[in-house]
């Protein structure tokens, strides 16, 4: 009983050490966000804010271009999720269904990609969007987002289309639908995990992407704000309560994704890695 009890504390202990590890810069962005300017520079930390101001969020959200580039990031990464769901769901069926000439060399180059730090390309982009006249402009930036997340994507959603039994999709043909109805009838609604799964690893990624709108994009007008934030602090001088205070607005979205989709997320990404 004791060497059990033993052996069940060690990962339970580790477990807490990496959550607070974890969590703690998390709580301490939104702590900061709201301690008055005093707590925050004061020399003895104040750990729990008991006065709370709201004052650093007015700041931040009236600071100059912040709502354009809000709409930005959002446009630019809901586009870009839902160009890579579209693509993959095609992709994924073609790849679990059909069987073709260099099938399997078309997988493991999507893993290849996966595994590619985009950071490596992004003097070959720049060029290439610089040639062609598209720099400052949304449009690259969503398609190259779109690109990012595209692999993961597909080898995800072909490990569920993999797992639906092909007599589903058979009898539906039988019934008189075409594959294409049957696809969207029959698979589509099975793929509702690793949907959920796919869609908040691409927002995240996208989302949080740094480098190539600060090699593509040079006009704030044009930005997202991961660089606006990355420049904030230079805009308000040492103001680290502004700063925290964007920084949260900034990571909310990605919390509340994460809070309500967090279990079919995890389940869809472990199901479609193992499935097919």
């Amino acid at each position: 009983m004791k060497r059990s009890l033993f052996g069940r504390f060690w990962p339970n202990a580790t477990a807490v050490i990496l959550f607070v590890g974890f969590a703690f810069p998390v709580y301490w962005m939104f702590a900061t966000a709201f301690k008055p300017t005093g707590d925050i520079i004061a020399e003895n930390p104040v750990w729990v804010p008991t006065d709370i101001t709201l004052a650093h969020f007015d700041k931040a959200v009236h600071a100059d271009h912040f709502w354009t580039l809000v709409a930005n990031s959002v446009t630019v990464t809901v586009l870009a999720v839902l160009l890579s769901l579209v693509i993959a769901l095609f992709a994924s069926f073609a790849l679990a269904r059909m069987r073709f000439a260099g099938r399997r060399g078309f997988i493991v180059t999507f893993m290849l990609a996966q595994m590619a730090p985009w950071e490596v390309m992004v003097i070959a982009i720049y060029m290439l969007m610089r040639d062609s006249d598209m720099l400052d402009s949304l449009v690259p930036l969503t398609v190259f987002y779109m690109m990012m997340v595209l692999p993961l994507t597909i080898l995800t959603l072909r490990g569920y289309v993999a797992a639906v039994p092909k007599e589903l999709e058979e009898s539906a043909m039988v019934d008189g639908c075409t594959r294409t109805q049957a696809f969207i009838k029959v698979i589509f609604p099975l793929l509702a995990p690793g949907l959920m799964a796919t869609s908040l690893f691409g927002f995240i990624t996208a989302w949080n992407e740094f480098p190539l709108v600060l090699i593509l994009n040079k006009s704030i007008e044009k930005q997202t704000l991961p660089l606006w934030i990355s420049q904030f602090r230079t805009a308000f001088g040492d103001d680290w309560g502004a700063t925290m205070a964007a920084s949260s607005l900034f990571a909310l979205p990605i919390l509340v994704l994460f809070v309500f989709l967090q279990r079919k997320a995890v389940s869809g990404l472990t199901d479609g890695a193992v499935k097919g």
